[in-house]
């Protein structure tokens, strides 16, 4: 582990900006237009950072440091799930924990009403789980298992859930805002070698007449604390205006974009010092693109899919989703590249800007709104309607907890 956890943070302060602190190094890694790139195998020198202070990557590893400290102690005051409490035996700290969460007494009408709905569907989980279990007396782990994948795929309603926590993350990857973080680098050092492909994506930072060095903090540096500054609109607006309509308005913004840094490196990209302002017009829609980004499908792309399945169904479903991210991700690291080199005239720009646009009606077709609901209103957001013995079965325990039953059945 410790082999495993110091190479990478060499690998990690060897290799910033697309340009390595150890410049005596020399790459040795596969041909691009002619040159070798980097590898990470054989390019990482021994000792690390060379020709900087030890606060080149003391600080950059500190910092990372902040919010794992801040997330460590805040979690001394993190109360336990309600639903985790109840399925433990242990309702009177559920209520408590719901009286604290809500700000409201106890006693409060509200707080007992969304008691008694927890309560209720713990009650028919663990029931429903009770039947199954004894219908599969005998069955191996492996079979059990298959067993709860499978049963993501066995109705529409269930189905849709997975087919909307898949395509929400991948689009947030085919509409290409990793690619852009992860090749800009490279794209500009070839560019101000005077080698690699005239027109790839990120081509125009480098035509502004700067140093490999400046033009490198700008297009990674900037670029980044763009993207993580337009990503805390989403925490006011996520609960308030909905994941809907921040997903379309994310998606169009991003379209909008793409087509206009596509259509500006089309038009000018074999000439961009003549054309000074539309490179930096071609930057600036590069940064709008990732404000538009990170307010709607960077967070909504994590906090959705573990708002759609049901509980018994969660972990199963939320490990398919996140397992579609990183292979859409391995995906785009692998094409990217090619795509830059081969595809002319902003083709790889209008290639994610296809993709957008299919987000965009993908939203409106498909993916429902989740603001506001709770887990046992999902159900009916998805149209999953159930069987007349689970009616049945949610029915009595609606009775023996004096809720109305339309709660769950409507």
């Amino acid at each position: 582990m410790g082999i495993l956890f110091s190479y990478w943070i060499a690998y990690g302060t060897s290799h910033i900006g697309g340009t390595r602190c150890a410049p005596e190094v020399p790459y040795s890694g596969p041909l691009l237009n002619g040159k070798a790139m980097f590898d990470p195998y054989n390019d990482v020198p021994a000792g690390g950072c060379t020709g900087q202070t030890e606060a080149s990557w003391r600080i950059p590893v500190g910092l990372q440091m902040l919010p794992a400290l801040c997330l460590g102690i805040g979690m001394m005051w993190m109360p336990f799930s309600p639903r985790w409490l109840m399925e433990q035996g242990r309702d009177t700290e559920a209520l408590a924990t719901i009286s604290r969460l809500r700000r409201k007494p106890e006693a409060d009408p509200a707080v007992r009403f969304e008691f008694l709905e927890i309560k209720a569907e713990v009650m028919f989980t663990n029931e429903t789980q009770a039947i199954e279990d004894a219908s599969n007396t005998g069955s191996g782990y492996w079979t059990r298992l298959v067993g709860n994948y499978l049963a993501l795929v066995k109705t529409w309603p269930k189905f849709k859930r997975l087919a909307v926590g898949c395509l929400v993350m991948f689009y947030q990857q085919f509409m290409g805002c990793n690619a852009i973080i992860y090749y800009a680098p490279t794209s500009k050092r070839y560019m101000q070698q005077g080698q690699g492909p005239p027109l790839t994506a990120l081509l125009v930072f480098g035509q502004l007449g700067l140093d490999p060095t400046t033009t490198s903090l700008l297009a990674t540096g900037v670029y980044g604390i763009v993207n993580t500054v337009s990503t805390l609109p989403a925490v006011i607006l996520l609960d308030k205006v909905g994941r809907r309509p921040l997903l379309m308005a994310g998606a169009l913004g991003c379209f909008a974009s793409l087509v206009i840094v596509g259509t500006l490196i089309a038009a000018f990209g074999s000439n961009w010092p003549a054309h000074p302002v539309a490179g930096h017009v071609a930057i600036a829609f590069v940064y709008i693109y990732d404000v538009n980004f990170s307010y709607s499908w960077a967070p909504i792309g994590w906090v959705l899919p573990s708002e759609i399945f049901p509980l018994a169904l969660r972990s199963t479903g939320i490990s398919i989703t996140t397992s579609c991210t990183w292979m859409s991700n391995f995906i785009i690291g692998l094409v990217s590249p090619i795509m830059l080199t081969t595809l002319a005239h902003g083709g790889t720009y209008f290639f994610f800007a296809g993709f957008s646009v299919l987000a965009f009606f993908t939203t409106v077709f498909f993916i429902p709104e989740t603001k506001g609901r709770t887990l046992e209103e999902m159900d009916v957001a998805f149209g999953d309607s159930s069987t007349d013995k689970e009616k049945q079965r949610m029915a009595d325990i609606c009775r023996e907890l004096g809720l109305p039953e339309q709660v769950f059945t409507s």
